[in-house]
């Protein structure tokens, strides 16, 4: 009886020692369904290992501030983090070519965009001891305001909330002044008049309560930026091969459950929008062809000063 009771707790320490606890942060709250997708991919590792690799999800930037999450997995502060791609741009402009003003503004643009952006990224965060595991889109990307914009000289002057160097790129052309904000606090920096107007997906707008200090919304479908979800590819590779198996399969589930979430998301926020009192207005069609040559302008911009890996991925895209 004796020897059961020490191989009982022999065997207890041994699953014990082997199993790991992986903290994971995230920029959106819980309600956001990148996060409740993020959630459900820990549940599948958790499930698929048996509880030997058990991710505990951080949301809303409650562990690291969004500009932070990329170098705390890169030096392994944490294994595996979120964020928003297109923050890296300034590393390298491949990085941010979805957050290109009218490059890709559907979902199949944005999946040809990624087919031809993924082996890029992948060798680009390499360097850095980073492996992508999946990464899913925002809504395409329409525009808040308090009254309707009839054409681009109405932004003029506007304080206009922005999350990368694109959109402030884009907010300066079309004559308005760019606040960098992130999404946890575009309400307070509406209500202190921080910001008037804003682009982002409907999916921000209602989780922001957006009727409550706008009264407009026009789906421009500017762009349909990702985030993505890396590991550091060192503690990657410490797990045991079965347990990378089933982190892979989770991550791919988690890319096609994203995908087909974030189009769902795109018609109901919308229409929880247009419920909750904000007017949704089609934009005019001198709004759009303002805006499409501030995004033409941007592109040659960006091909002015793209490295080649950058400008391979839009000539694979355009093909």
């Amino acid at each position: 009886m004796k020897h059961m009771l020490i191989a009982a707790a022999s065997m207890a320490l041994a699953t014990s020692a082997s199993a790991q606890n992986w903290d994971m942060p995230t920029p959106y709250g819980d309600s956001t369904f990148h996060t409740q997708n993020i959630s459900q991919f820990a549940d599948d590792v958790r499930a698929a290992t048996d509880g030997s690799l058990d991710i505990t999800i951080h949301s809303a930037g409650s562990l690291f501030p969004h500009p932070e999450i990329k170098s705390a997995v890169r030096n392994r502060s944490v294994p595996i983090g979120e964020f928003l791609l297109s923050q890296l741009s300034n590393e390298d402009l491949a990085f941010g070519i979805d957050s290109q003003p009218f490059v890709a503004t559907s979902y199949d643009d944005a999946a040809k965009l990624w087919e031809a952006q993924k082996p890029v990224i992948s060798e680009l965060l390499a360097e850095q001891g980073l492996m992508p595991l999946f990464s899913v889109p925002w809504p395409a990307q329409g525009l808040y305001t308090n009254g309707e914009i009839a054409t681009v000289e109405d932004l003029n002057g506007l304080r206009f909330r922005a999350y990368n160097a694109a959109l402030e790129q884009f907010a300066a052309l079309a004559g308005a002044a760019p606040v960098q904000i992130e999404a946890s606090d575009i309400p307070q920096a509406f209500s202190t008049g921080q910001v008037a107007a804003m682009i982002t997906s409907p999916s921000t707008g209602v989780n922001s309560t957006a009727w409550d200090f706008v009264t407009h919304y026009a789906p421009i479908n500017a762009w349909v930026p990702k985030n993505i979800v890396v590991v550091n590819q060192r503690m990657f590779d410490g797990l045991d091969e079965a347990t990378r198996t089933a982190v892979l399969e989770a991550a791919a589930a988690a890319e096609t459950r994203g995908w087909e979430m974030s189009a769902t998301e795109a018609e109901t926020m919308t229409a929880a929008l247009a419920n909750n009192g904000i007017t949704v207005y089609e934009p005019s069609a001198e709004l759009v062809s303002g805006l499409q040559a501030i995004g033409a302008t941007m592109l040659e911009e960006w091909n002015a000063t793209a490295s080649d890996s950058a400008k391979a991925i839009l000539e694979a895209y355009n093909n």
